[in-house]
């Protein structure tokens, strides 16, 4: 896709994050992230200063309100693509429950991998399972450094 950002990079920068510890609303490789922290980590190195400043949210903020926050703010500043097109370097983003808004994260490192951060186990990287394909709700890509 004409500017976005190169998957490679994507994937190479997305895996540096691993092994970070899991910590709400950080975004510092090695010291703490969420899943939010890691897709804006990643921007920070692939496309450069990012360019929305993010509210301080908490935990329960995807079950609250019922507006697709996370959605929202992908859509103004990300490339979304039908998820169904995703490979590796494309974002994801998951509904952990049918009915409530988007609010989970992670990366694309290869079609059946992804790195995310996630409660306990920090950033990791695992299989793009059935039970996390069925979670998929969009997709986008990173646009080019600008």
């Amino acid at each position: 896709m004409s500017g976005a950002a190169d998957p490679g990079a994507v994937v190479a920068v997305a895996r540096s994050w691993i092994g970070t510890p899991y910590h709400d609303q950080a975004s510092l490789r090695g010291a703490g992230s969420d899943c939010l922290g890691l897709v804006r980590g990643v921007w920070r190195e692939v496309v450069g200063a990012e360019p929305l400043a993010v509210p301080p949210y908490s935990r329960d903020w995807g079950e609250v309100g019922g507006r697709e926050v996370l959605l929202e703010a992908a859509r103004r500043v990300l490339l979304e693509i039908e998820p169904a097109a995703a490979g590796p370097g494309a974002v994801l983003l998951f509904r952990m429950r049918l009915s409530a808004p988007a609010k989970h994260a992670g990366i694309l490192t290869a079609p059946g991998a992804f790195v995310h951060a996630y409660d306990r186990t920090g950033v990791i990287e695992e299989r793009l399972t059935r039970a996390w394909r069925r979670r998929v709700a969009f997709a986008f890509l990173y646009p080019a450094r600008g």
